[in-house]
């Protein structure tokens, strides 16, 4: 843009600048012509009353060396007083009509003075001018009217680049306000400057800034509440679950009660630190992974699933927080109790890679028949919501990553969630 406006300013002001210089230029050399054309006329008058006392040769010779100039004499019997320039054309003519005039010659100007003397007596006085004296100062001129035209596109350039640089810098803020928010800087905002519209818009991201914080920490206090209110149930449910005895189906009920009063106290504990630490958009994803393995261990076992996790034994830090993967790796676990028979066995692995981190959930179900149904959002061929795998998805593309379904090795689905890692110093 600083470029663009540069180039234009450039352009208009050459443009104006060559408008007023080639006809001043043409003016200065009409001028120095005019001069000295005039300066001949003065010098060839100058001998008009000389010539009207005498035309002695000796006498005009004397009055020519007291006139600084090429000047000649062409005296009525033929004479001829100084070095002769006009054609005889030019001469005959003069002689003839009577008038002055002026024309070209081979080396420069000429300007022819008749003078009558008398019936039939007609003397010519010829002033000369050498063409280095008709363009003399036109060059001087012409380079100063060129420096001038050149200082004033150069500053007017110069102008244009300051306004540009100033409309830049104001962009660039404004463009790394907004690239801060879309990395999940919520307390991005920008000094408004530069012109009046870029300080409106600058205004206006300030104030969207503020409106996504107060929804988000919104969203965020409604969450807390509705998982405070779920423990009223909770607890209820957890105290008949005490009453139900000793039997195997009694412990797995209690062992579930349990398990799911954990999750509400996670759910709170993740809510209330969002609601502390707005940044804190990251989670260790080997230790989210490893938990929700954990959970759906209980029912894995009483359904009779061989399970098997690998690879959660190091740290991976993610930039997502705990709650959208927890939810991410549910939806996906949630599937394979959903849709494969009971003793299905699954394997849920965490890939370690440079840039990513990549978690396969991988049954030896029968498989998803339709891939592309399954990805495409509120579509099931199972009878379900089928919103489970669009939210991993966006659980996956909210890092930058991606979400893959194919079949894998077992046979069955193979789920890949391809999460962007942060950097050791970001963990």
């Amino acid at each position: 843009m600083r470029k663009s406006l540069a180039l234009v300013s450039l352009a208009v002001t050459s443009m104006v600048a060559l408008a007023f210089l080639i006809p001043l230029a043409l003016v200065v050399r009409q001028l120095a012509e005019d001069r000295a054309v005039a300066d001949a006329e003065r010098q060839a008058g100058a001998l008009t009353p000389v010539l009207v006392i005498t035309v002695d040769p000796a006498a005009v010779q004397q009055a020519l060396a007291s006139i600084s100039g090429r000047v000649a004499v062409h005296l009525p019997d033929g004479q001829v007083v100084g070095a002769v320039k006009a054609t005889d054309e030019q001469l005959r003519a003069a002689r003839e009509k009577g008038l002055s005039s002026s024309g070209p010659v081979p080396e420069g100007w000429v300007h022819l003075q008749p003078v009558v003397l008398g019936e039939d007596r007609v003397a010519v006085v010829e002033a000369f001018v050498p063409s280095a004296e008709l363009s003399r100062g036109v060059t001087s001129a012409w380079l100063a009217l060129s420096g001038v035209a050149v200082s004033l596109v150069l500053a007017s350039v110069l102008v244009a680049d300051r306004l540009g640089a100033r409309v830049v810098r104001a962009s660039r803020a404004l463009a790394e306000g907004a690239r801060r928010m879309e990395q999940g800087d919520l307390t991005a905002r920008v000094t408004p400057t530069g012109p009046p519209e870029l300080v409106d818009a600058g205004g206006a991201f300030n104030r969207m800034a503020d409106r996504i914080g107060q929804l988000m920490a919104n969203e965020r206090e409604i969450l807390a509440d509705l998982s405070h209110r779920l423990r009223t149930p909770l607890t209820a449910l957890r105290l008949d679950s005490e009453t139900l005895g000793t039997d195997p189906g009694a412990n797995r009920v209690r062992q579930a009660v349990h398990a799911l009063e954990r999750e509400v106290n996670e759910l709170i504990r993740a809510a209330r630190k969002e609601l502390d630490d707005p940044d804190g958009g990251r989670c260790d994803a080997a230790q989210v992974v490893h938990d929700r393995l954990v959970f759906w261990s209980a029912l894995a076992d009483d359904q009779q699933r061989l399970w098997n996790l690998r690879g959660t034994e190091r740290r991976a830090y993610v930039p997502l927080t705990r709650s959208d993967l927890a939810a991410a790796m549910d939806v996906v676990l949630g599937n394979i109790f959903r849709h494969t028979p009971e003793g299905t066995g699954f394997v849920v692995a965490l890939f370690h890679r440079p840039e990513q981190v990549v978690i396969v959930i991988e049954d030896a179900g029968p498989g998803i028949e339709d891939l592309e149904t399954a990805l495409r959002r509120g579509s099931s061929s199972a009878g379900s919501t089928g919103l489970g795998l669009d939210i991993a998805r966006r659980a996956a593309e909210s890092t930058g990553g991606s979400l893959v379904v194919d079949r894998g090795p077992l046979g069955g689905t193979r789920v890949q969630l391809r999460l962007t890692r942060l950097p050791e110093h970001q963990s």
